[in-house]
């Protein structure tokens, strides 16, 4: 990999992963203040479930689209100085993507009745005109967060990510003042209020960036004739029906969810929670990151250097995600109850909730690498590739779900280990199909990464484990101080043993995780430095 595109790659990875960092402590309170404010109960159940649909609507119309078509196509033009002609494309797509949305909107508040049992099929009577309720005061949530994913997709392809970074925590924030301040007075609808609050918010910080770099270029067009809107459509609608299948397989599972005990929506919530923290922070950082440097680099024909753009991503992404999941796995009791035991939060709450996270651990560095890997797809404008893997998966995760609630007790735990083992078979058959496509990505250096990894991770997770125990005859586990004590304390040794290992195993991604540490310790230096 050129020292300027591992350069490029290291600043715009620390911008991101910091901000996403603070995103995700934020998302954790959060997470937090619902549990503590309104329990593991059937309203908490009602307004998870109603972000689903909502969630797909802004999935399929920007979450897709932005990925496969916009990004790759806009930075195309860039990256060949055409910035007017890169605008007249964006303009249409842009304008399009609105005005869809707001029909959207519109017709989601309208025929929510209808559908509600897509979302909550095991919801009756009130806990179903709750959900209802619910999921009518989200839809504008969702329109305004889409508005924000349209300008954060212009932002990414000029390579800025400072705004789009931190929009988040302006959301998350709005969401846990929501939960404290109005929670008592108007109960779970503190939520919803919080959260179109914080999604207004988000929008209304990615706005002026994109207004400046626009001015003068953005037209109130929409001209589908282009060769640039004809290819992002083109591209566009693989990635949609690829993310409709992921999207239904969530769906799927809440659905299975709300068929069992109250609260089983709530455990698979959280635990899922627990696993995106690594899986947003790392892998999510550093695919963001390397996305349109991949874009550029497919753009100018540059093979080579893709492929070892594209390895070293991933090799980063396994060093990172593997020792989380063997660390989640050995500490998930200590980590659930330290987050989310408070209040109407019980310590049996907290055993279902870790024992739903032990389930989705072994899907973690899978879905890290695919973050990866569709985005390597996306940046040669494949986009049918990832749908045609995406359909099996989703039906591999129906077939295990099905069987494990029919033939075991595991419940909600059946429902994650079904996801986990569909997201394996999912990175598998992504790797050996981009594999055919880049001769030499999956080499004998990308496999002694994961070994190196898997085994320092190991033995990381056994002294974790073992000073969690140890600890743990020291201190009252029913305080919250004795939890701090017991879970950072096992967590810093398991972070030291795995670094120490990694040094020992002469593992080449710890020059990156260090230039990613100094250059963030540097621009803190700079900051406080007085002018």
């Amino acid at each position: 990999m050129k020292t300027e595109n591992r350069a490029q790659v290291t600043r715009a990875a620390a911008v991101v992963m910091a901000a996403i960092l603070a995103s995700r402590i934020l998302g954790f309170l959060r997470e937090r203040a619902v549990a503590e404010v309104f329990g593991r109960t059937a309203a908490t159940d009602a307004f998870f479930a109603a972000f689903a649909l909502p969630d797909l609507m802004y999935q399929l119309l920007v979450g897709g689209a932005l990925s496969s078509a916009f990004i790759p196509v806009f930075t195309q033009y860039l990256a060949k100085d055409e910035e007017k002609e890169a605008w007249h494309v964006a303009s249409t797509f842009l304008n399009a993507t609105f005005l869809i949305l707001l029909a959207v909107m519109v017709l989601g508040v309208v025929f929510t009745p209808a559908l509600a049992p897509f979302v909550g099929v095991g919801f009756t009577g009130e806990n179903r005109e709750l959900l209802i309720l619910l999921m009518r005061a989200t839809f504008p949530a969702v329109f305004f967060t889409a508005l924000a994913g349209l300008c954060i997709g212009v932002l990414h392809s000029y390579k800025s990510f400072v705004a789009p970074a931190f929009g988040p925590i302006i959301y998350n924030l709005c969401q846990i003042l929501g939960a404290y301040l109005l929670g008592p007075v108007v109960g779970i609808m503190a939520m919803a209020i919080g959260t179109v609050v914080g999604a207004v918010g988000n929008f209304s910080l990615q706005l002026p960036e994109v207004w400046r770099r626009a001015a003068g270029k953005y037209k109130p067009v929409l001209n589908f004739r282009h060769p640039g809107i004809r290819r992002m459509v083109r591209l566009m609608l693989p990635a949609i029906l690829g993310l409709s299948i992921a999207q239904v397989n969530t769906i799927l599972s809440q659905n299975l969810a709300s068929t069992l005990e109250e609260g089983s929506i709530v455990a698979l919530r959280l635990s899922n929670r627990l696993i995106n923290f690594p899986l947003g922070i790392f892998a999510m950082g550093i695919s963001t990151a390397v996305f349109p440097t991949l874009a550029e680099l497919a753009a100018k024909g540059e093979r080579e250097e893709f492929v070892r753009t594209l390895s070293f991503g991933l090799r980063i992404v396994f060093f990172i995600t593997i020792p989380s999941a063997v660390g989640m796995a050995a500490l998930r009791v200590p980590i659930v109850r330290l987050l989310f035991e408070s209040g109407e939060f019980t310590t049996a709450d907290s055993l279902v909730t870790a024992f739903a996270l032990l389930f989705f651990v072994p899907g973690l560095f899978a879905q890290a690498a695919l973050q990866v890997t569709t985005r390597g797809f996306y940046s040669l404008q494949d986009t049918q590739t990832p749908v045609k893997i995406g359909f099996l998966a989703v039906v591999a995760n129906l077939l295990l779900s099905l069987a494990f609630l029919r033939w075991t007790s595991l419940g909600a735990g059946g429902l994650a280990l079904a996801y986990s083992l569909s997201s394996l078979v999912n990175v598998v058959l992504a790797f050996v199909l981009l594999g055919r496509r880049l001769p030499g990505l999956i080499n004998g250096a990308l496999f002694a990464a994961i070994g190196k990894s898997l085994a320092a991770s190991l033995l990381m997770g056994l002294s974790a484990a073992w000073t969690a125990s140890l600890i743990g005859g020291y201190i009252d586990p029913a305080r919250k101080m004795g939890q701090a004590v017991q879970t950072l304390g096992a967590i810093s040794v398991g972070v030291a043993v795995y670094a120490v290992l990694a040094a020992v195993l002469r593992m080449d991604e710890v020059r990156f995780v260090w230039d990613l540490v100094v250059r963030k310790l540097k621009k803190g230096r700079a900051a406080g430095r007085p002018s």
